[in-house]
C-alpha cells in the first residue's frame, strides 16, 4: 500500500473499527458494586457522604443537615495505552497482522474500570474512606442516640483470604467510578510526524480521564475468616443491624457476596447448595447473589 494521507485515513478508520468492536463487546463487572459519577473538573468532593439523613415529621421550619467540613476528594487521573505500527508493514500490505493488537487495545480499555474498582476492595483494609478510617475497619465513628461517638465495625477479622458482602440495592453504592472523559481512540499517523521520520512508526492509542474511590462503608462488609455458613450468617446479621448517627436504622440489605476464585467452592456451598454438609436444609440458599471476581487477590 502506498503510504499517503488517503490510505492512512482508511487504515485509521479500520483500526478504529476493530478497536470499537472489541470495546463494545466487553461486559464490565464494576457496575455490580460501583456507581458511576460524572465529573466536570479536576476532582469531585464527596463530603456529603458524611451527612445522610432521613425523613421526619415537618414541625416548624425545615431541619437542614449541614455538609461535613471534612472533605473527601477523588482527583481524576489520566490513563493511556499506545501501540505502534511499522511503516514498512503498511508499505508491504502487512498491516492486517495488527488487527488483534487493536482488538486487545479496545478490550483492555473497556476492562480498565474493572481494574480500578476491584482493586479498591483489595486495598480497603489499608486505605481511608470519607470518615478518615480504613474502608474496612473496626472503629468507624458513629454518633449514638445520646450524641456520644461510638465505634462501629464492618470487618469480621481473620487472617485468611478476604471475601465481601455488599448491599448494592441503593442509589448510593459501596464504591465510586468517577468518569471525567471516556476512552477515546487517537492516532498519530501524519507521514511528516517526527516519530515517523525518526523511527518509521505510526502511533495509535487510547486515553481516558477517570478515577475510583470509596463510597459508603456501611454498604460493604469484609471478612478474612473462613467462608462458611456461620461466618456468612454473622456478617449478614452485622450488616442488617447497622445504625447511622443518632441510632437511625439504616436497613442495610446484604445482597451480593463477592469472593476470589479460590473461594468459589466455599461460596457455592453457602449460597447454592440445597443441603449443608450435615444433610440439613440450607437456610441461606440464594439469600444473596454471588460474584466470583478474578481481579481479587487471594
Amino acid at each position: 500500500m502506498e503510504v499517503n494521507a488517503q490510505n492512512l485515513t482508511g487504515l485509521r478508520t479500520a483500526f478504529n473499527t476493530t478497536f470499537n468492536q472489541h470495546f463494545e463487546a466487553v461486559t464490565p463487572t464494576y457496575t455490580k458494586v460501583a456507581m458511576t459519577v460524572p465529573s466536570m473538573s479536576k476532582s469531585n468532593d464527596y463530603r456529603w457522604m458524611g451527612k445522610l439523613s432521613k425523613m421526619k415529621e415537618w414541625l416548624g421550619q425545615r431541619q437542614i443537615q449541614s455538609l461535613s467540613q471534612s472533605s473527601f476528594v477523588i482527583a481524576n487521573k489520566s490513563f493511556e495505552n499506545t501501540v505502534s505500527v511499522d511503516r514498512d508493514d503498511i508499505d508491504d500490505d502487512s498491516y492486517g497482522v495488527y488487527n488483534p493488537l487493536f482488538g486487545d487495545l479496545g478490550q483492555t480499555a473497556a476492562e480498565f474500570p474493572d481494574e480500578l474498582i476491584w482493586s479498591l476492595l483489595n486495598d480497603g483494609f489499608t486505605t481511608n474512606c470519607f470518615d478518615g478510617q480504613y474502608f474496612f475497619d473496626t472503629d468507624h465513628p458513629v454518633i449514638d442516640a445520646n450524641g456520644a461517638e461510638q465505634s462501629v465495625s464492618n470487618f469480621q477479622g481473620g487472617a485468611g483470604t478476604a471475601w465481601f458482602l455488599l448491599d448494592v440495592t441503593r442509589a448510593i453504592k459501596p464504591l465510586i467510578f468517577q468518569d471525567r472523559r471516556k476512552a477515546q481512540f487517537v492516532a498519530k499517523d501524519n507521514p511528516t510526524d517526527e516519530r515517523v521520520f525518526m523511527n518509521k512508526e505510526f502511533s495509535y492509542g487510547v486515553d481516558m480521564r477517570c478515577n475510583a474511590g470509596y463510597g459508603l462503608w456501611q454498604l460493604a462488609y469484609a471478612s478474612k475468616q473462613t467462608l462458611n455458613a456461620a461466618n456468612y450468617a454473622a456478617a449478614r446479621a452485622a450488616m442488617m443491624s447497622l445504625k447511622g448517627d443518632h441510632d437511625r436504622p439504616l436497613r442495610i440489605r446484604p445482597t451480593l457476596l463477592v469472593a476470589p476464585p479460590s473461594l468459589e467452592s466455599a461460596a457455592l456451598a453457602v449460597l447454592k447448595a440445597e443441603k449443608d454438609a450435615a444433610g440439613a436444609t440450607n437456610v441461606y440458599l440464594n439469600t444473596a447473589d454471588l460474584h466470583i471476581e478474578q481481579l481479587l487477590t487471594a
